[in-house]
Protein backbone atom coordinates (compact mmCIF):
# COMPACT_ATOMS: atom_id res chain seq x y z
CA UNK A 1 0.00 0.00 0.00
CA UNK A 2 1.24 3.65 -0.28
CA UNK A 3 -0.09 5.32 2.67
CA UNK A 4 -3.45 6.44 0.96
CA UNK A 5 -3.25 5.05 -3.28
CA UNK A 6 -1.20 8.23 -3.83
CA UNK A 7 -1.28 6.56 -7.89
CA UNK A 8 -4.84 6.12 -8.23
CA UNK A 9 -6.74 9.07 -9.05
CA UNK A 10 -10.18 9.25 -9.33
CA UNK A 11 -12.03 12.12 -11.64
CA UNK A 12 -15.71 11.62 -11.20
CA UNK A 13 -18.37 12.55 -8.64
CA UNK A 14 -19.00 8.45 -8.74
CA UNK A 15 -15.53 6.99 -8.73
CA UNK A 16 -14.50 9.68 -5.84
CA UNK A 17 -17.55 7.96 -3.85
CA UNK A 18 -15.96 4.40 -4.69
CA UNK A 19 -13.04 5.58 -3.62
CA UNK A 20 -14.21 7.15 -0.54
CA UNK A 21 -16.75 3.91 0.55
CA UNK A 22 -13.35 1.46 0.00
CA UNK A 23 -11.17 3.70 2.11
CA UNK A 24 -13.84 3.86 4.66
CA UNK A 25 -14.25 -0.12 4.97
CA UNK A 26 -10.82 -0.77 5.21
CA UNK A 27 -10.41 1.83 8.37
CA UNK A 28 -13.75 0.41 9.85
CA UNK A 29 -12.16 -2.95 9.86
CA UNK A 30 -9.12 -1.99 11.85
CA UNK A 31 -11.17 -0.56 14.18
CA UNK A 32 -14.16 -3.36 14.60
CA UNK A 33 -13.31 -6.49 12.82
CA UNK A 34 -9.67 -6.21 12.87
CA UNK A 35 -9.07 -4.63 15.74
CA UNK A 36 -6.53 -6.76 18.35
CA UNK A 37 -4.57 -6.70 15.13
CA UNK A 38 -5.12 -2.58 14.63
CA UNK A 39 -4.19 -2.54 18.61
CA UNK A 40 -0.73 -4.65 18.34
CA UNK A 41 0.35 -2.35 15.40
CA UNK A 42 0.22 0.76 17.25
CA UNK A 43 3.28 0.38 19.14
CA UNK A 44 3.48 3.74 21.74
CA UNK A 45 7.28 2.79 21.29
CA UNK A 46 7.35 3.35 17.23
CA UNK A 47 7.84 6.50 15.32
CA UNK A 48 4.76 8.90 14.50
CA UNK A 49 2.21 6.22 12.80
CA UNK A 50 -0.86 7.06 10.63
CA UNK A 51 -3.69 4.84 10.06
CA UNK A 52 -4.57 4.76 6.56
CA UNK A 53 -7.63 3.02 4.11
CA UNK A 54 -7.10 2.31 0.71
CA UNK A 55 -9.66 2.11 -2.03
CA UNK A 56 -9.74 -1.95 -2.15
CA UNK A 57 -11.31 -2.02 1.65
CA UNK A 58 -7.28 -2.49 2.85
CA UNK A 59 -5.98 -0.78 5.89
CA UNK A 60 -2.61 0.19 7.04
CA UNK A 61 -0.63 1.36 10.03
CA UNK A 62 1.99 2.90 8.34
CA UNK A 63 4.92 6.16 8.99
CA UNK A 64 3.82 9.39 7.17
CA UNK A 65 4.92 9.95 3.63
CA UNK A 66 8.66 11.82 3.45
CA UNK A 67 7.37 14.07 0.72
CA UNK A 68 6.69 18.13 1.55
CA UNK A 69 3.76 18.55 0.58
CA UNK A 70 2.65 14.72 0.31
CA UNK A 71 0.69 13.63 -2.83
CA UNK A 72 -2.61 13.49 -0.56
CA UNK A 73 -3.70 14.89 2.26
CA UNK A 74 -1.97 13.22 5.39
CA UNK A 75 -4.26 11.20 8.65
CA UNK A 76 -3.65 12.06 12.03
CA UNK A 77 0.19 11.54 13.26
CA UNK A 78 1.09 9.36 16.71
CA UNK A 79 -2.18 8.01 16.68
CA UNK A 80 0.29 5.19 18.27
CA UNK A 81 1.41 7.39 21.05
CA UNK A 82 -2.09 7.61 22.57
CA UNK A 83 -2.93 4.02 22.98
CA UNK A 84 -2.09 3.44 26.61
CA UNK A 85 -2.87 6.82 27.63
CA UNK A 86 -6.71 6.79 27.72
CA UNK A 87 -9.57 3.73 27.92
CA UNK A 88 -9.20 1.95 24.82
CA UNK A 89 -13.04 2.80 23.72
CA UNK A 90 -11.95 6.49 24.43
CA UNK A 91 -8.40 5.71 21.84
CA UNK A 92 -10.44 4.10 19.11
CA UNK A 93 -13.04 6.53 19.09
CA UNK A 94 -10.52 9.34 18.79
CA UNK A 95 -9.02 7.27 15.88
CA UNK A 96 -12.56 6.85 14.70
CA UNK A 97 -13.11 11.02 14.36
CA UNK A 98 -9.53 11.86 12.65
CA UNK A 99 -10.00 8.87 10.37
CA UNK A 100 -13.71 10.66 9.03
CA UNK A 101 -11.93 14.17 8.84
CA UNK A 102 -9.09 12.02 6.93
CA UNK A 103 -11.57 10.21 4.54
CA UNK A 104 -13.59 13.98 4.11
CA UNK A 105 -10.12 16.02 2.93
CA UNK A 106 -8.75 13.06 0.85
CA UNK A 107 -12.59 13.48 -1.16
CA UNK A 108 -12.40 16.72 -1.79
CA UNK A 109 -9.05 16.90 -2.44
CA UNK A 110 -10.26 15.26 -5.56
CA UNK A 111 -12.77 17.21 -6.42
CA UNK A 112 -10.62 20.51 -6.22
CA UNK A 113 -8.35 19.00 -8.46
CA UNK A 114 -10.03 17.95 -10.85
CA UNK A 115 -12.60 20.75 -10.85
CA UNK A 116 -15.73 19.36 -9.29
CA UNK A 117 -18.26 23.13 -9.63
CA UNK A 118 -20.76 23.36 -6.85
CA UNK A 119 -23.21 20.64 -7.97
CA UNK A 120 -20.50 18.17 -8.26
CA UNK A 121 -19.24 19.01 -4.48
CA UNK A 122 -22.67 18.71 -3.39
CA UNK A 123 -23.52 15.58 -4.99
CA UNK A 124 -20.86 14.12 -3.45
CA UNK A 125 -21.03 15.38 -0.24
CA UNK A 126 -24.83 14.55 0.09
CA UNK A 127 -23.16 10.95 -1.31
CA UNK A 128 -21.05 10.67 1.65
CA UNK A 129 -23.87 11.70 4.15
CA UNK A 130 -25.76 9.26 3.25
CA UNK A 131 -23.65 6.90 5.25
CA UNK A 132 -22.93 6.93 8.74
CA UNK A 133 -19.46 7.80 10.21
CA UNK A 134 -16.43 5.82 11.10
CA UNK A 135 -17.40 7.32 14.35
CA UNK A 136 -20.56 6.34 14.30
CA UNK A 137 -19.90 2.77 13.21
CA UNK A 138 -17.12 2.59 16.54
CA UNK A 139 -19.29 4.15 19.46
CA UNK A 140 -22.30 2.13 18.25
CA UNK A 141 -23.98 5.70 18.02
CA UNK A 142 -25.98 4.59 14.41
CA UNK A 143 -27.31 1.76 15.80
CA UNK A 144 -28.46 3.28 18.78
CA UNK A 145 -30.72 5.58 16.93
CA UNK A 146 -32.01 3.34 14.52
CA UNK A 147 -32.80 1.07 17.68
CA UNK A 148 -34.59 4.28 18.62
CA UNK A 149 -36.75 3.91 15.28
CA UNK A 150 -37.19 0.55 14.80
CA UNK A 151 -38.25 -0.14 19.08
CA UNK A 152 -36.47 -3.59 18.61
CA UNK A 153 -38.47 -4.01 16.16
CA UNK A 154 -35.25 -6.14 14.14
CA UNK A 155 -35.08 -8.49 16.55
CA UNK A 156 -38.24 -9.46 17.41
CA UNK A 157 -39.28 -9.88 13.42
CA UNK A 158 -36.27 -11.75 12.60
CA UNK A 159 -37.23 -14.29 15.20
CA UNK A 160 -41.17 -14.98 13.34
CA UNK A 161 -39.09 -14.90 9.94
CA UNK A 162 -36.10 -17.38 11.02
CA UNK A 163 -38.75 -19.44 13.05
CA UNK A 164 -40.80 -19.61 10.02
CA UNK A 165 -37.79 -21.58 7.73
CA UNK A 166 -37.26 -23.56 10.97
CA UNK A 167 -34.18 -22.23 11.33
CA UNK A 168 -33.20 -21.63 15.06
CA UNK A 169 -35.75 -18.83 16.22
CA UNK A 170 -35.01 -19.42 19.81
CA UNK A 171 -32.24 -17.16 19.69
CA UNK A 172 -33.24 -14.76 17.26
CA UNK A 173 -29.57 -14.25 16.39
CA UNK A 174 -29.84 -14.54 12.88
CA UNK A 175 -32.23 -13.43 10.09
CA UNK A 176 -32.19 -13.89 6.28
CA UNK A 177 -35.48 -13.12 4.77
CA UNK A 178 -37.15 -15.24 2.58
CA UNK A 179 -38.41 -14.17 -0.86
CA UNK A 180 -40.84 -16.32 -1.50
CA UNK A 181 -43.20 -15.47 1.74
CA UNK A 182 -46.05 -12.81 1.56
CA UNK A 183 -44.74 -9.87 -0.45
CA UNK A 184 -46.05 -7.90 2.74
CA UNK A 185 -44.54 -9.45 4.97
CA UNK A 186 -41.72 -9.04 2.98
CA UNK A 187 -41.72 -4.76 2.68
CA UNK A 188 -42.63 -4.87 6.54
CA UNK A 189 -39.53 -6.63 7.12
CA UNK A 190 -37.37 -4.50 5.06
CA UNK A 191 -38.77 -1.08 6.56
CA UNK A 192 -38.00 -2.87 9.70
CA UNK A 193 -34.32 -3.57 9.06
CA UNK A 194 -33.77 -0.60 6.92
CA UNK A 195 -31.99 0.99 9.70
CA UNK A 196 -29.78 -1.24 10.93
CA UNK A 197 -26.05 -0.99 10.25
CA UNK A 198 -23.52 -3.50 9.69
CA UNK A 199 -21.08 -3.42 12.56
CA UNK A 200 -18.09 -4.29 10.25
CA UNK A 201 -18.70 -2.15 6.96
CA UNK A 202 -21.46 -0.27 8.48
CA UNK A 203 -23.58 -0.32 5.53
CA UNK A 204 -27.15 -0.77 5.43
CA UNK A 205 -29.46 -3.94 5.63
CA UNK A 206 -30.43 -5.31 2.50
CA UNK A 207 -32.87 -7.97 2.16
CA UNK A 208 -31.20 -10.21 0.07
CA UNK A 209 -28.13 -10.77 2.25
CA UNK A 210 -27.51 -13.13 5.14
CA UNK A 211 -27.08 -10.77 8.77
CA UNK A 212 -25.98 -12.24 12.14
CA UNK A 213 -26.89 -10.52 15.37
CA UNK A 214 -23.74 -10.74 18.37
CA UNK A 215 -25.39 -11.92 21.69
CA UNK A 216 -22.82 -10.23 23.53
CA UNK A 217 -23.06 -6.36 22.04
CA UNK A 218 -26.01 -7.08 19.94
CA UNK A 219 -24.98 -5.45 16.67
CA UNK A 220 -25.47 -6.77 13.71
CA UNK A 221 -23.22 -7.82 10.50
CA UNK A 222 -22.80 -8.98 7.36
CA UNK A 223 -22.21 -12.89 7.52
CA UNK A 224 -19.77 -11.88 4.69
CA UNK A 225 -18.18 -9.46 6.78
CA UNK A 226 -17.76 -11.55 9.64
CA UNK A 227 -17.02 -15.16 7.66
CA UNK A 228 -20.25 -16.99 8.94
CA UNK A 229 -22.63 -18.61 6.60
CA UNK A 230 -26.16 -19.47 7.07
CA UNK A 231 -24.94 -23.37 7.65
CA UNK A 232 -22.33 -22.52 10.12
CA UNK A 233 -25.01 -20.16 12.50
CA UNK A 234 -27.28 -22.87 12.34
CA UNK A 235 -24.46 -24.66 14.73
CA UNK A 236 -24.13 -21.69 16.80
CA UNK A 237 -25.67 -21.82 20.28
CA UNK A 238 -23.94 -17.83 21.29
CA UNK A 239 -22.58 -15.75 18.81
CA UNK A 240 -19.62 -13.46 19.53
CA UNK A 241 -18.90 -10.88 16.95
CA UNK A 242 -14.72 -10.69 16.44
CA UNK A 243 -14.66 -7.48 18.43
CA UNK A 244 -16.42 -9.44 21.53
CA UNK A 245 -14.13 -12.24 20.62
CA UNK A 246 -10.89 -10.57 21.27
CA UNK A 247 -11.76 -8.27 24.40
CA UNK A 248 -9.43 -8.76 27.26
CA UNK A 249 -8.16 -6.66 29.83
CA UNK A 250 -5.79 -4.09 28.38
CA UNK A 251 -2.65 -3.26 30.52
Amino acid sequence: MDGGGAQYNPRTVEEVFRDFKGRRAGMIKALTTDVEEFYQQCDPEKENLCLYGSPNEQWEVNLPAEEVPPELPEPALGINFARDGMQEKDWLSLVAVHSDAWLLAVAFYFGARFGFDKADRKRLFTMINDLPTIFEVVTGTAKKQSKEKSSNSNHISSKSKSGSKGRGSESGKYAKPAKDEDEVLDEEEDEEHGETLCGACGENYASDEFWICCDICEKWFHGKCVKITPARAEHIKQYKCPSCSNKRARP
